[in-house]
């Protein structure tokens, strides 16, 4: 079996994102194991407008040009990884914009979750969950919470190093748990979709 394809979703388009940090360093430990790819899919090069089609595509073919670009990008994954950044605890308007605009390519397909903010994005990851689930992903159990002193401790917004080894004591343990689980689910669901 070839090795998974496996997106890190940036769901943070705002200039002052913390999210290339973490996403940096998740796809830095994904590479390390050897035995994933691994490509980054940043919201920001994918300016979708709100979703204004006359329903999914899994119903009727997608008209705006950016929407179907994302889709055709999506649908060459195995599954995805989602750096999940907590707004009001959800996720960003950005981010459930490109969840809208595509939904066959989602199908069938892991879910795993890098996520921070005060609670570590815990708030947000469960909503992405339950949104993963509509869009038949399997998410996955384990995940990374990047939280409070952890968060403080490397964003460089708040006097932080802007270095996740400084915290990696913390979280390598989850970063494991959530890439050994995103393997198994990949490579589960390439072989259920094979079939």
């Amino acid at each position: 079996m070839t090795k998974p394809k496996i997106a890190i979703i940036v769901s943070s388009t705002r200039p002052t994102r913390f999210a290339d940090i973490p996403t940096a360093w998740i796809k830095a430990q994904a590479e390390a194991r050897g035995d994933m790819d691994v490509e980054v899919l940043d919201l920001r090069d994918y300016p979708l407008p709100f979703f204004d089609e006359v329903a999914s595509n899994a119903w009727v073919p997608s008209k705006n040009e950016v929407a179907i670009k994302w889709q055709k990008k999506l649908a060459e994954f195995d599954g995805y990884i989602f750096v999940v950044a907590e707004y009001n605890r959800s996720i960003t308007g950005a981010l459930k914009n490109a969840l809208d605009q595509a939904y066959v390519e989602w199908n069938h397909k892991v879910a795993g979750f890098v996520g921070y903010g005060a609670m570590g994005g815990a708030r947000a990851i469960e909503q992405l969950r339950l949104m993963a689930v509509e869009l038949q992903m399997v998410p996955t159990r384990s995940a990374v919470h990047i939280a409070g002193g952890d968060f403080f401790k490397v964003h460089p917004g708040f006097g932080g190093s802007g270095n996740m080894a400084d915290i990696e004591a913390t979280i390598g343990a989850s970063a494991k748990a959530t890439l050994d689980d995103v393997l198994w689910w990949a490579k589960a669901t390439m072989a259920a979709r094979k079939a």
